[in-house]
């Protein structure tokens, strides 16, 4: 059985387990918060993987609305290290909060229908994308659920790569679609980096259009063409292909802020965003 501790706790979320639990309750109540569970059907969707105290808050609005079933997580390899679209298949999963099981058999399906996807655990070994996804799934359900990670390697998003999330956006809906539970797919991102406020704001605007339109060449296209530092491009790209293969129409943005609405300082911030793919 592979076990992989929790990589990040302490530094991107608390390590205590009731102090976290507090720590995500807060990130609910905050004032840019969703202050209530309101559950609803989707497909997919995107959120930030910062630490808690800066997108949390943003983070919590797609938690608020998630409902208990499996979940594939995409999120950007910022380590270079593994595999290019690394899959670990087998395994648990811990973290403060506890355990969260690996789905080993529909994993197994993806790999062998993809051939682009790779049983992978070097990509993941320090990854964060993924990791900070669970407690929240974790502070709403428990060990309720399984899960699938994917890391995706950063690269220029360029129609070339493009090409390949296509690919395996593809395989993971012909998978699904044969899966008698239900599965939603979460693509882990931070928008903008280190920018002035406004420019935050108003590049990110441009760039989630496309998204909500589902519309991966447009938003592969408006990255290129204002150098956006969407660090998770290939993670949402994949979700968009994957969520209209299994029929999704339309994206709706439940709550974009910047770390300066945290924490008060716009001079260089980063921008988060909390998106539903229904």
């Amino acid at each position: 059985m592979i076990i992989r501790p929790p990589a990040v706790a302490g530094m991107f979320y608390n390590l205590n387990p009731e102090m976290l639990r507090k720590q995500i309750k807060n990130c609910f109540d905050n004032k840019i918060g969703p202050k209530e569970i309101k559950e609803e059907k989707f497909i997919a969707a995107v959120v930030p993987h910062a630490g808690y105290p800066y997108s949390g808050p943003v983070a919590a609005w797609t938690y608020s609305r998630i409902p208990k079933c499996n979940y594939i997580i995409l999120g950007p390899n910022h380590s270079g290290f593994g595999s290019r679209f690394g899959v670990m298949k087998e395994g648990i999963w811990k973290t403060p909060l506890g355990s969260a099981n690996i789905e080993d058999k529909v994993a197994t399906k993806l790999i062998e229908n993809c051939p682009l996807l790779e049983f992978d655990i070097l990509s993941h070994g320090s990854e964060h994308s993924i990791e900070v996804q669970l407690p929240f799934l974790q502070y709403r359900f428990g060990e309720g659920f399984n899960f699938i990670p994917i890391c995706v390697m950063n690269e220029f998003a360029s129609f070339d790569f493009l090409d390949e999330c296509r690919i395996v956006g593809k395989s993971i809906a012909k998978v699904l679609k044969k899966e008698k539970k239900k599965w939603i797919i979460i693509a882990s991102s931070d928008f903008s980096h280190y920018i002035p406020y406004d420019f935050a704001y108003s590049t990110d605007e441009y760039v989630i259009d496309a998204i909500l339109r589902l519309d991966e060449k447009d938003f592969f296209a408006r990255i290129q063409e204002k150098n956006a530092s969407v660090c998770g491009f290939g993670p949402i790209a994949i979700a968009i292909i994957a969520a209209k293969e299994l029929g999704a129409k339309k994206g709706e943005l439940l709550k974009y802020a910047t770390s300066g609405d945290v924490i008060g300082d716009r001079g260089a911030v980063v921008g988060y965003s909390s998106i539903i793919l229904k």
